[in-house]
């Protein structure tokens, strides 16, 4: 996919991936319209984004929106068809993760929560900017789902369980729309040095700690490093893009012996995480 000129819906666009994935995108001629939750951390992008283009931020545009919230995802997708004429491709890319901790210790209303943000969310969009995608001459949907997402990582089941859903319903996605414009991606990033973890509902400070003391020892690549490799998926049209040596490790060695290898990161995170599962959550 030439990203020239392009209309590219990015989720999350506030922080982390989806703010590094705004930003190379307009530096390669795209025009990005960032969609988050968080309007100030939006126009901090927006302000990054002018800086890097001389102050002209015309190829980027702010929409503050709660993709769990389906009515306000229609309108979004209606003002940006509005704003810019086209949508070529989305990126659903936000998402929250959970308390490193068991699924007994996990209120109801956070496990909900963290599907209707990473499931719901990907699920409205999808369905909000289908028809738009649809107009265009070249298209292409790119849902990011998550190592969690082909294997389980305990701590993170219902994270997990969340991205699972995203990679089934993209590689559905795949078939469906192979006779059309509309081409379909799905990401899978490993460790990635994000904040994550403080979008995480009801972890306990000492939880946050030991989970911001792993992020500080610099493990997985960088949001930038993230985002370069799913840009380049995207221009290569590659339906499975792979985010990180860790992640295309463990998925060769997932699919050779997938018990042993759920067994394996259990002992790892058990072992290096620093954060005792039993104690990750408020009660």
């Amino acid at each position: 996919m030439n990203l020239t000129d392009k209309v590219i819906v990015v989720t999350g666009a506030g922080s982390g991936i989806g703010r590094e994935l705004a930003l190379q995108l307009v530096a390669q001629g795209a025009i990005v319209a960032g969609a988050d939750y968080n309007e100030q951390a939006l126009a901090e992008t927006e302000q990054l984004i002018g800086q890097q283009n001389s102050g002209n931020k015309s190829s980027f545009s702010c929409h503050t929106v709660d993709i769990s919230n389906n009515e306000q995802v229609q309108t979004t997708a209606r003002t940006v068809v509005e704003q810019h004429g086209q949508v070529d491709c989305i990126i659903n890319n936000a998402g929250i993760i959970q308390p490193f901790s068991h699924v007994e210790n996990l209120a109801v209303e956070h496990m909900e929560r963290i599907f209707n943000v990473n499931w719901w969310g990907v699920v409205y969009m999808t369905h909000a900017f289908l028809p738009a995608l649809k107009q265009s001459a070249e298209a292409r949907i790119v849902n990011i789902s998550s190592m969690g997402g082909y294997m389980p990582f305990p701590g993170q089941v219902i994270y997990g369980a969340s991205k699972a859903a995203v990679k089934l319903m993209t590689e559905g996605l795949m078939v469906e729309l192979a006779d059309t414009n509309v081409g379909v991606s799905v990401v899978y990033p490993g460790a990635v040095q994000t904040n994550i973890t403080n979008n995480a509902p009801d972890m306990t400070d000492k939880a946050k700690q030991a989970a911001t003391e792993q992020e500080d020892k610099k493990v997985g690549v960088t949001a930038q490093a993230a985002a370069q490799a799913i840009i380049k998926g995207i221009e290569k049209d590659k339906p499975r893009i792979l985010v990180g040596s860790d992640c295309k490790f463990i998925d060769k060695l997932y699919r050779l012996m997938p018990v042993k290898t759920a067994h394996l990161m259990s002992w790892l995170m058990k072992k290096f995480a620093g954060i005792d599962m039993t104690e990750a959550v408020e009660k």
